[in-house]
């Protein structure tokens, strides 16, 4: 079975530290820090680019050479007020230091060296509507398609209600054709509320080559390498995810389930 569930280390400290070559795939990054107060964290980038997400607290940062102060102010995830996060090149050195509790993600992807350092957000970053009825569920974009300040990275968070589905109809980028698909790895953080609750992520392949269904509790990430990969929030139970996306295109094309293309018809109209 492919180990598509991962579970935290800890509570604190860092508590993922996903690499390509421990995912087996070939661009996705990801790493998660759960601090205290006076706590650091010092790294460099090598040859990756990194999106820094403030998920929760207040940290004081420099990166690039720069001070870039003090960046958070959503004490809690549900909140859902629009993330402070940091760009950072590769062949760059950052360092957080924590002034509060506070829970920082590291998203990371092959940099090319054509960008500077920046913040994101929160200006300029608005909690938007997206599906109908069941499948809605509410995004906020750090760093789409549209965002050109990145080489590979695609960086987003999404709130699903209670009761509701999201990465729904299911859809799949795990082809390199464009501009029909682009092929995507993709990484997903999960937080529910209440922190004791539980959703529900299934990553299939049309011929079923993979097919696996998961319990996803508070702080597991589930890895995507291919396939459709639609994820459930039981009545009760609110869902976050952190998407990081990542492929030799930055592009976002996908290709539905032909078994839910009439979803997409009604959902579109």
């Amino acid at each position: 079975m492919p180990d598509l569930l991962r579970k935290p280390f800890g509570n604190h400290g860092k508590v993922h530290d996903i690499t390509p070559e421990g995912a087996g795939w070939r661009y996705v990054g990801f790493a998660l820090h759960r601090l205290r107060p006076g706590e650091t964290i010092a790294e460099a980038t090598g040859d990756r680019e990194v999106i820094i997400v403030m998920v929760e607290g207040k940290a004081k940062f420099t990166a690039a050479g720069t001070d870039w102060g003090e960046l958070g102010d959503r004490m809690d995830v549900f909140e859902k007020t629009p993330p402070h996060s940091l760009y950072v090149p590769n062949g760059a050195d950052w360092r957080a230091e924590a002034t509060t509790e506070c829970t920082i993600a590291v998203c990371s992807a092959p940099g090319k060296g054509g960008h500077e350092a920046r913040r994101i957000g929160p200006d300029g970053i608005t909690l938007t509507p997206r599906g109908k009825d069941q499948n809605t569920r509410y995004i906020n974009n750090i760093a789409m398609e549209g965002e050109d300040f990145c080489d590979s990275l695609l960086v987003t968070e999404v709130f699903t209600p209670s009761g509701n589905w999201s990465s729904y109809p299911s859809h799949r980028h795990d082809e390199d054709d464009f501009p029909r698909i682009t092929y995507l790895e993709e990484s997903y953080y999960h937080r529910l509320n209440p922190a004791k609750g539980f959703g529900v992520q299934r990553v299939y392949t049309d011929d079923g080559g993979l097919d696996e269904t998961m319990a996803v509790a508070n702080h597991d990430v589930v890895l995507v390498p291919r396939g459709h990969h639609p994820c459930g929030a039981p009545y009760g139970f609110e869902m976050y995810y952190l998407n990081v996306m990542a492929g030799p295109l930055r592009k976002w094309r996908f290709v539905s389930d032909p078994n839910v293309e009439w979803l997409v018809a009604r959902d579109s109209a």
